[in-house]
Protein backbone atom coordinates (compact mmCIF):
# COMPACT_ATOMS: atom_id res chain seq x y z
CA UNK A 1 0.00 0.00 0.00
CA UNK A 2 2.01 2.96 -1.07
CA UNK A 3 1.23 5.85 1.69
CA UNK A 4 2.31 9.25 1.46
CA UNK A 5 1.86 10.70 5.14
CA UNK A 6 3.83 10.29 8.05
CA UNK A 7 1.97 8.87 11.15
CA UNK A 8 -0.57 11.19 12.70
CA UNK A 9 -3.43 10.85 15.05
CA UNK A 10 -6.52 8.75 13.34
CA UNK A 11 -10.51 9.51 14.40
CA UNK A 12 -11.63 6.00 13.46
CA UNK A 13 -15.59 5.23 13.13
CA UNK A 14 -17.82 2.99 15.35
CA UNK A 15 -18.83 -0.36 14.36
CA UNK A 16 -22.50 -1.16 15.68
CA UNK A 17 -23.79 -4.01 16.02
CA UNK A 18 -27.35 -5.17 17.13
CA UNK A 19 -28.07 -7.53 20.05
CA UNK A 20 -30.32 -9.50 21.21
CA UNK A 21 -30.10 -8.04 24.69
CA UNK A 22 -28.82 -4.20 23.35
CA UNK A 23 -30.40 -0.92 24.01
CA UNK A 24 -30.29 2.81 22.42
CA UNK A 25 -28.33 4.32 25.23
CA UNK A 26 -25.10 4.38 22.90
CA UNK A 27 -27.46 7.47 21.28
CA UNK A 28 -26.08 9.24 24.03
CA UNK A 29 -22.33 8.84 22.89
CA UNK A 30 -23.67 10.57 19.20
CA UNK A 31 -23.57 6.39 17.56
CA UNK A 32 -26.22 7.06 14.72
CA UNK A 33 -29.03 4.35 15.58
CA UNK A 34 -30.90 3.60 12.94
CA UNK A 35 -34.45 3.32 13.89
CA UNK A 36 -36.15 0.95 15.97
CA UNK A 37 -32.40 -0.64 15.97
CA UNK A 38 -31.24 -2.29 19.65
CA UNK A 39 -27.54 -1.76 19.48
CA UNK A 40 -25.69 -3.89 22.18
CA UNK A 41 -21.99 -2.84 21.08
CA UNK A 42 -19.99 -0.25 19.37
CA UNK A 43 -16.87 -1.58 18.64
CA UNK A 44 -14.24 1.74 19.01
CA UNK A 45 -11.51 0.19 18.18
CA UNK A 46 -10.85 -3.16 16.37
CA UNK A 47 -8.67 -5.04 13.94
CA UNK A 48 -9.92 -8.43 13.16
CA UNK A 49 -9.21 -10.48 10.06
CA UNK A 50 -12.11 -12.60 11.34
CA UNK A 51 -14.30 -13.10 14.48
CA UNK A 52 -16.17 -15.65 15.33
CA UNK A 53 -19.86 -16.91 13.87
CA UNK A 54 -21.72 -17.19 17.17
CA UNK A 55 -19.84 -13.58 18.80
CA UNK A 56 -19.51 -10.49 15.30
CA UNK A 57 -20.90 -13.00 12.78
CA UNK A 58 -17.50 -14.61 11.21
CA UNK A 59 -16.22 -11.62 8.99
CA UNK A 60 -13.89 -9.15 9.55
CA UNK A 61 -13.92 -6.25 11.93
CA UNK A 62 -11.86 -3.19 11.15
CA UNK A 63 -12.40 -0.05 12.11
CA UNK A 64 -12.36 2.76 9.77
CA UNK A 65 -10.07 5.93 9.88
CA UNK A 66 -12.57 9.36 9.49
CA UNK A 67 -9.70 11.53 8.88
CA UNK A 68 -6.93 13.23 7.71
CA UNK A 69 -4.78 11.57 4.59
CA UNK A 70 -5.57 8.26 5.43
CA UNK A 71 -9.69 9.05 5.63
CA UNK A 72 -11.54 5.87 4.31
CA UNK A 73 -8.74 3.04 4.84
CA UNK A 74 -9.11 0.98 7.84
CA UNK A 75 -6.56 0.97 11.10
CA UNK A 76 -5.03 -2.40 9.14
CA UNK A 77 -4.03 -0.14 6.39
CA UNK A 78 -2.46 2.49 8.62
CA UNK A 79 -0.58 -0.30 10.40
CA UNK A 80 0.77 -2.43 7.29
CA UNK A 81 1.91 1.95 6.04
CA UNK A 82 3.65 2.59 8.80
CA UNK A 83 4.08 -0.70 10.70
CA UNK A 84 6.31 -0.20 14.18
CA UNK A 85 6.19 3.83 13.99
CA UNK A 86 1.96 2.88 15.08
CA UNK A 87 3.10 0.08 17.03
CA UNK A 88 5.80 1.08 19.15
CA UNK A 89 6.74 -1.42 21.55
CA UNK A 90 3.52 -3.30 21.00
CA UNK A 91 3.28 -6.49 18.80
CA UNK A 92 1.08 -7.81 16.33
CA UNK A 93 -1.21 -10.47 16.86
CA UNK A 94 -0.75 -13.74 15.70
CA UNK A 95 -2.94 -13.34 12.97
CA UNK A 96 -1.10 -9.79 12.06
CA UNK A 97 -3.41 -6.98 13.54
CA UNK A 98 -3.62 -4.46 16.57
CA UNK A 99 -3.31 -6.24 19.69
CA UNK A 100 -6.45 -4.10 21.39
CA UNK A 101 -10.06 -3.60 20.98
CA UNK A 102 -11.85 -1.61 22.51
CA UNK A 103 -16.40 -1.16 22.69
CA UNK A 104 -19.06 0.07 24.34
CA UNK A 105 -21.72 -2.30 25.34
CA UNK A 106 -25.42 -1.26 26.43
CA UNK A 107 -26.99 -4.50 28.42
CA UNK A 108 -30.67 -3.46 27.83
CA UNK A 109 -31.00 -6.91 29.14
CA UNK A 110 -28.81 -9.48 31.12
CA UNK A 111 -25.49 -10.81 28.69
CA UNK A 112 -24.86 -14.38 28.45
CA UNK A 113 -22.73 -15.71 31.46
CA UNK A 114 -19.85 -16.75 29.23
CA UNK A 115 -15.83 -17.38 29.73
CA UNK A 116 -12.96 -16.78 27.47
CA UNK A 117 -10.27 -19.28 27.05
CA UNK A 118 -8.07 -19.99 30.05
CA UNK A 119 -4.47 -19.56 29.44
CA UNK A 120 -3.95 -23.38 29.40
CA UNK A 121 -7.00 -24.38 26.94
CA UNK A 122 -5.92 -21.96 24.48
CA UNK A 123 -2.48 -23.22 24.73
CA UNK A 124 -3.70 -26.65 23.78
CA UNK A 125 -6.88 -25.60 20.76
CA UNK A 126 -4.39 -22.76 18.57
CA UNK A 127 -8.05 -22.03 16.95
CA UNK A 128 -9.13 -20.43 20.66
CA UNK A 129 -7.78 -17.03 21.52
CA UNK A 130 -7.15 -15.43 25.37
CA UNK A 131 -9.01 -12.83 25.98
CA UNK A 132 -8.37 -10.43 29.07
CA UNK A 133 -11.17 -7.39 29.24
CA UNK A 134 -11.93 -4.75 31.93
CA UNK A 135 -14.95 -3.11 31.91
CA UNK A 136 -15.69 0.41 33.15
CA UNK A 137 -18.80 1.34 34.50
CA UNK A 138 -20.39 4.17 32.49
CA UNK A 139 -24.54 4.22 33.50
CA UNK A 140 -26.53 2.00 35.50
CA UNK A 141 -30.06 1.29 36.74
CA UNK A 142 -31.28 1.07 39.94
CA UNK A 143 -30.47 -2.13 41.55
CA UNK A 144 -27.73 -3.46 38.54
CA UNK A 145 -25.77 -5.57 38.74
CA UNK A 146 -22.82 -7.50 36.74
CA UNK A 147 -21.35 -10.92 37.20
CA UNK A 148 -17.46 -12.02 37.77
CA UNK A 149 -15.95 -15.46 38.96
CA UNK A 150 -17.71 -18.28 40.67
CA UNK A 151 -18.76 -18.44 44.59
CA UNK A 152 -16.49 -19.80 47.27
CA UNK A 153 -17.26 -23.22 47.60
CA UNK A 154 -18.66 -24.20 44.00
CA UNK A 155 -16.58 -26.71 42.19
CA UNK A 156 -16.67 -27.61 38.83
CA UNK A 157 -19.22 -30.94 39.65
CA UNK A 158 -21.70 -28.13 41.23
CA UNK A 159 -21.32 -25.83 38.47
CA UNK A 160 -21.73 -28.47 35.38
CA UNK A 161 -24.93 -30.08 37.59
CA UNK A 162 -26.54 -26.70 37.88
CA UNK A 163 -25.80 -25.86 34.39
CA UNK A 164 -27.90 -28.61 33.39
CA UNK A 165 -30.41 -27.62 36.10
CA UNK A 166 -30.72 -23.82 34.67
CA UNK A 167 -29.58 -22.09 37.71
CA UNK A 168 -25.76 -21.71 37.39
CA UNK A 169 -26.29 -17.78 37.51
CA UNK A 170 -26.51 -18.77 41.63
CA UNK A 171 -23.19 -19.68 41.45
CA UNK A 172 -21.73 -16.21 40.48
CA UNK A 173 -20.52 -13.44 42.26
CA UNK A 174 -23.22 -10.78 42.00
CA UNK A 175 -21.41 -7.02 42.25
CA UNK A 176 -23.56 -3.81 42.94
CA UNK A 177 -22.99 -2.23 39.27
CA UNK A 178 -21.62 1.15 40.56
CA UNK A 179 -20.86 4.21 37.84
CA UNK A 180 -16.99 5.27 37.94
CA UNK A 181 -15.70 1.87 38.84
CA UNK A 182 -13.24 -0.66 36.73
CA UNK A 183 -13.81 -4.31 36.82
CA UNK A 184 -10.75 -6.49 35.30
CA UNK A 185 -11.57 -9.71 33.82
CA UNK A 186 -8.83 -11.88 32.96
CA UNK A 187 -9.07 -14.57 30.53
CA UNK A 188 -11.01 -17.88 32.32
CA UNK A 189 -12.98 -15.28 34.38
CA UNK A 190 -16.47 -16.65 34.23
CA UNK A 191 -18.70 -13.25 33.93
CA UNK A 192 -21.83 -11.52 32.85
CA UNK A 193 -22.85 -8.35 32.53
CA UNK A 194 -26.69 -7.12 34.24
CA UNK A 195 -29.55 -5.58 32.85
CA UNK A 196 -29.28 -2.10 32.58
CA UNK A 197 -25.69 -1.61 32.78
CA UNK A 198 -23.44 0.36 29.78
CA UNK A 199 -19.88 0.00 30.45
CA UNK A 200 -16.54 0.76 28.24
CA UNK A 201 -15.20 -2.28 27.67
CA UNK A 202 -11.04 -2.69 26.57
CA UNK A 203 -9.69 -6.20 26.00
CA UNK A 204 -7.03 -7.90 24.00
CA UNK A 205 -8.25 -8.77 20.55
CA UNK A 206 -9.81 -12.27 20.63
CA UNK A 207 -13.77 -12.75 19.74
CA UNK A 208 -14.03 -16.30 21.18
CA UNK A 209 -16.64 -16.66 23.56
CA UNK A 210 -17.74 -19.50 25.68
CA UNK A 211 -21.35 -18.96 26.63
CA UNK A 212 -22.57 -21.15 29.61
CA UNK A 213 -26.25 -20.08 30.05
CA UNK A 214 -28.37 -17.58 28.51
CA UNK A 215 -31.26 -16.95 30.45
CA UNK A 216 -33.58 -19.32 28.30
CA UNK A 217 -33.35 -17.05 25.44
CA UNK A 218 -33.31 -20.44 22.34
CA UNK A 219 -31.61 -20.23 18.99
CA UNK A 220 -27.96 -19.66 20.38
CA UNK A 221 -25.32 -21.91 20.78
CA UNK A 222 -23.65 -22.81 24.43
CA UNK A 223 -20.62 -24.13 24.74
CA UNK A 224 -20.63 -25.97 28.38
CA UNK A 225 -17.91 -28.50 27.93
CA UNK A 226 -15.37 -25.62 26.40
CA UNK A 227 -16.47 -22.99 29.65
CA UNK A 228 -15.76 -25.74 32.27
CA UNK A 229 -12.41 -26.71 30.55
CA UNK A 230 -11.37 -22.93 31.11
CA UNK A 231 -13.09 -21.40 33.88
CA UNK A 232 -10.91 -20.45 37.12
CA UNK A 233 -12.90 -21.44 40.23
CA UNK A 234 -12.45 -18.35 42.91
CA UNK A 235 -12.96 -14.76 42.92
CA UNK A 236 -12.15 -12.06 40.25
CA UNK A 237 -9.74 -9.33 41.33
CA UNK A 238 -11.92 -6.46 43.19
CA UNK A 239 -12.91 -3.26 41.69
CA UNK A 240 -10.48 -0.35 41.23
CA UNK A 241 -11.51 3.44 40.57
CA UNK A 242 -10.07 6.66 40.17
CA UNK A 243 -9.81 8.59 43.21
CA UNK A 244 -11.88 11.34 44.11
CA UNK A 245 -10.14 14.72 43.78
CA UNK A 246 -7.33 13.36 41.08
CA UNK A 247 -7.42 14.24 37.74
CA UNK A 248 -5.82 10.94 36.46
CA UNK A 249 -5.14 7.74 37.72
CA UNK A 250 -4.49 4.22 36.97
CA UNK A 251 -7.77 1.74 36.38
CA UNK A 252 -5.73 -1.25 35.61
CA UNK A 253 -2.36 -2.85 34.49
CA UNK A 254 -2.44 -6.00 32.67
CA UNK A 255 0.30 -8.09 30.71
CA UNK A 256 -1.44 -7.08 27.45
CA UNK A 257 -2.60 -2.38 28.10
CA UNK A 258 -2.63 -0.46 30.38
CA UNK A 259 -5.81 1.89 31.15
CA UNK A 260 -6.17 5.22 32.49
CA UNK A 261 -8.78 7.43 33.29
CA UNK A 262 -7.96 11.79 32.80
CA UNK A 263 -10.32 14.21 34.15
CA UNK A 264 -8.79 17.53 33.23
CA UNK A 265 -9.54 21.45 31.98
CA UNK A 266 -5.96 21.73 30.81
CA UNK A 267 -3.96 20.53 27.91
CA UNK A 268 -3.53 16.66 28.16
CA UNK A 269 -0.36 15.36 26.42
CA UNK A 270 0.63 12.21 24.66
CA UNK A 271 2.70 9.54 25.48
CA UNK A 272 5.87 7.73 23.42
CA UNK A 273 3.70 4.17 23.11
CA UNK A 274 0.92 3.61 21.15
CA UNK A 275 -2.57 4.68 22.19
CA UNK A 276 -5.85 5.15 22.68
CA UNK A 277 -8.40 7.76 23.94
CA UNK A 278 -11.87 7.22 24.56
CA UNK A 279 -13.26 10.49 24.76
CA UNK A 280 -16.47 9.86 27.82
CA UNK A 281 -17.30 13.52 28.33
CA UNK A 282 -16.63 17.05 27.15
CA UNK A 283 -15.32 18.08 23.83
CA UNK A 284 -11.75 19.43 22.92
CA UNK A 285 -9.34 19.93 19.79
CA UNK A 286 -6.89 16.38 18.98
CA UNK A 287 -3.77 18.18 17.39
CA UNK A 288 -0.58 16.65 16.44
CA UNK A 289 1.45 16.00 13.34
CA UNK A 290 -0.82 16.58 10.28
CA UNK A 291 -3.14 19.30 11.75
CA UNK A 292 -6.22 19.21 14.32
CA UNK A 293 -9.34 17.43 14.39
CA UNK A 294 -12.43 17.63 16.85
CA UNK A 295 -13.01 15.50 19.00
CA UNK A 296 -16.54 14.80 21.20
CA UNK A 297 -17.87 12.43 23.65
CA UNK A 298 -18.06 8.60 22.10
CA UNK A 299 -14.81 9.24 20.07
CA UNK A 300 -12.07 7.19 19.86
CA UNK A 301 -8.58 8.21 18.46
CA UNK A 302 -5.62 5.96 17.83
CA UNK A 303 -2.10 7.99 18.32
CA UNK A 304 0.27 6.38 16.75
CA UNK A 305 3.60 5.76 18.97
CA UNK A 306 6.01 7.41 16.77
CA UNK A 307 4.04 10.62 17.33
CA UNK A 308 1.81 9.92 20.74
CA UNK A 309 4.02 12.25 22.10
CA UNK A 310 3.55 15.19 20.29
CA UNK A 311 -0.19 15.32 20.66
CA UNK A 312 -2.13 16.97 22.87
CA UNK A 313 -5.99 17.83 23.51
CA UNK A 314 -7.10 21.06 24.04
CA UNK A 315 -10.24 21.22 25.77
CA UNK A 316 -13.69 23.20 24.77
CA UNK A 317 -15.32 21.53 27.88
CA UNK A 318 -13.95 19.22 30.26
CA UNK A 319 -12.74 16.35 29.27
CA UNK A 320 -13.30 12.88 30.67
CA UNK A 321 -11.01 10.43 29.37
CA UNK A 322 -9.76 6.56 29.28
CA UNK A 323 -6.26 6.58 28.44
CA UNK A 324 -5.25 2.98 26.70
CA UNK A 325 -1.69 2.79 26.64
CA UNK A 326 -1.02 -0.47 24.43
CA UNK A 327 3.17 -1.53 25.87
CA UNK A 328 3.38 -5.27 26.62
CA UNK A 329 5.28 -6.25 29.87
Amino acid sequence: MRVLSSPYPLVLAPILMEKVWGGRRLERFGKKLQPGAMIGESWELADLASTSVSGAGGGAARSTIVNGPLAGKTVHDALDAWGASLLGRARRTESGGLPLLIKFLDARENLSVQVHPSPAFASAHPDAHLKTECWIILDAEPGAVIYKGIRAGVDRATLQRHITEGTAVNDLVAVPAVVGECHNLPSGTCHALGAGVLVAEVQTPSDTTFRVYDWGRTGRELHISQALECIEFGPAPDATRLEAGRERGLLVETEFFRVERARTRAEFPGTDAMTALVVLDGKGTLAGPGGSVEVQRGNTALLPAACSAQCVIRPRQDLDLLVVTCEPR
